[in-house]
C-alpha cells in the first residue's frame, strides 16, 4: 500500500454536498490516508468564508462589540454539516469551549483556527478516520517562523501511529503554546508538511479548478489544464498571480521528490496538474 496526501480547500468542504463529493473521492483511493481539510469556503457567490466570519468575530472583540451572533452564524452552519451528513459528533462541547475562550479575548490565530479544527472534527467523523490536531505538531518560533525539522519530526512520530487521519489544515503553535496560523491559503503548506512526513508517494491538492489552467477561465473561457510543470515554473506563476497553490507549499516536498497533484473536486475524473 502506498501513501496520498491528500488537502481539501474551502470549496471542497463547503457543505455537505461537497464533503459528500470529498469522501467518495478518499473512498476511491484506498492509498488517501492522511486528509487535511480547510475551513469551509463560500457555497455561493455571495455566501461568507467560515475564517472571514471568524475574523469579523476577532474584530468584534477587539471593539468591544457584540460578537455571539457572528459566532453563532459559524456554529450553525456546522451543524447543519452535521445534520446533513448524518453524522453524530457532540459539537455544542467544541462551540461551549470556543465561546468560553473568545470570552478571554484570545489572539486572531486562535479565533481563525477553529474553522479548520471544527471542520477536521466533522469530516473525521464522516470518514470514520482518526482526528488528529495540528496544534502541537506544526511548530513555529517566537517570531513566527516555521521549525521544518521540529515539525516533521513531530508529525512523523504523531502519524506512524495512525493508519488514516483527518488533520486541520493552516496552524500549529509557538514556544508558548499559543496557536499560531500561516499566512491565508496555509492549509496547502499543512498538507505539504504532511506530505514530507510520511514520505508521500504523491501530495493532491483537491481544489475547484483542475490544475493549472494555460490562460485565466474569467478571461478565456473553455481554458485547457497544463498536465506537467516544474516546481520551477510554479514559483514563476506564483509571482505572476496564479493562486492556486500557496507557493510555501513547495517548500516540503520540492527536496524530498514528492510530486504535486492540483485536481478539481467538482471533476475528479480529471487528472489535473502534475508539479
Amino acid at each position: 500500500m502506498g501513501i496520498k496526501v491528500a488537502k481539501f480547500g474551502g470549496s471542497s468542504v463547503a457543505d455537505g454536498i461537497q464533503l459528500t463529493k470529498t469522501k467518495h473521492i478518499i473512498q476511491a483511493d484506498p492509498d488517501r490516508r492522511y486528509i487535511v481539510v480547510s475551513a469551509p469556503g463560500k457555497r455561493f457567490d455571495s455566501d461568507n468564508k467560515i475564517t472571514d466570519l471568524l475574523y469579523l468575530c476577532k474584530t468584534h472583540i477587539d471593539h468591544n462589540l457584540p460578537y455571539d451572533q457572528i459566532f453563532q452564524v459559524v456554529a450553525d452552519r456546522f451543524m447543519a454539516v452535521e445534520i446533513n451528513l448524518g453524522i453524530e459528533v457532540d459539537l455544542l462541547k467544541h462551540f461551549e469551549e470556543i465561546r468560553e475562550n473568545l470570552k478571554k479575548n484570545p489572539t486572531a490565530d486562535y479565533v481563525a483556527s477553529r474553522g479548520e479544527y471544527l471542520n477536521a472534527v466533522l469530516v473525521a467523523a464522516f470518514l470514520e478516520y482518526d482526528f488528529v490536531d495540528t496544534a502541537n505538531l506544526i511548530r513555529f518560533d517566537s517570531k513566527g517562523k516555521l521549525l521544518a525539522e521540529e515539525t516533521n519530526e513531530a508529525i512523523r512520530e504523531e502519524l506512524s501511529k495512525h493508519e488514516r487521519a483527518v488533520l486541520p489544515g493552516f496552524y500549529g503553535s509557538g514556544p508558548d503554546g499559543n496557536v499560531r496560523t500561516f499566512s491565508r491559503g496555509g492549509s496547502d503548506i499543512t498538507g505539504a508538511l504532511v506530505a514530507r512526513a510520511v514520505n508521500a508517494d504523491v501530495y493532491e491538492n483537491w481544489t475547484d479548478v483542475s490544475g493549472f489552467l494555460i490562460a485565466d477561465p474569467r478571461i478565456v473561457k473553455g481554458s485547457k489544464s497544463i498536465e506537467t510543470i516544474t516546481y520551477k515554473e510554479l514559483r514563476e506563476l506564483s509571482y505572476m498571480g496564479a493562486s492556486v497553490l500557496h507557493e510555501d507549499a513547495i517548500f516540503p516536498v520540492r527536496n524530498c521528490g514528492i510530486p504535486i497533484n492540483i485536481r478539481n473536486t467538482n471533476e475528479p475524473e480529471n487528472p489535473g496538474t502534475i508539479i
